[in-house]
């Protein structure tokens, strides 16, 4: 008899878990709900190749046009950069390309760079920009320098953590 009461229980449990969303749902009206363009898109972990870095966060855009080009009035990218590197002459790197909206709906890009040399020490960030279009991400883990390498920047993928439909 012991072990079917903790079952009853774990059965009466995962019925309301399974009917509080709904409930949660018709709760709420219009006015408490917030626009899916204004709520905070948690992304990552991402990694450099071998897993030398890391780097996890968040991003809010705010005011989205749907224009002729379409773009966010601003986005607020939030995270944390993970060195895991034990050479002291080695640093993580979360580099950003973001593409944004300039005069006569030009859609050039600009690289957002933030580096942690300190190992397994969370580095965090938090940076906004106007106007944003997409915006991409790179992890690299590469010698300690003032901006990332070329090889950082260009060889492998970038990973799309935005784009403004």
């Amino acid at each position: 008899m012991p072990i079917t009461r903790p079952l009853a229980v774990l059965a009466t449990v995962a019925a309301l878990v399974s009917i509080a969303p709904a409930a949660a749902q018709a709760a709420t009206t219009p006015s408490d709900t917030v626009s899916a363009s204004e709520t905070a898109r948690v992304w990552g972990p991402y990694y450099a190749p071998g897993k030398r870095a890391k780097t996890v966060g968040s991003l809010v855009a705010v005011g989205e046009d749907h224009g002729d080009l379409p773009t966010a009035d601003t986005v607020k990218i939030t995270g944390k950069l993970y060195d895991w590197t034990r050479d002291r002459s080695t640093c993580g790197w979360a580099v950003f390309r973001i593409t944004y909206k300039a005069n006569g709906n030009n859609l050039p890009h600009k690289h957002r760079s933030i580096r942690d040399c300190s190992y397994r020490t969370a580095k965090p960030y938090s940076f906004t920009h106007p106007d944003v279009y997409q915006v991409e991400l790179k992890v690299c883990a590469e010698g300690r320098a003032a901006k990332p390498s070329l090889n950082c920047l260009y060889a492998g993928t970038w990973k799309t953590l935005y784009l403004s439909k």
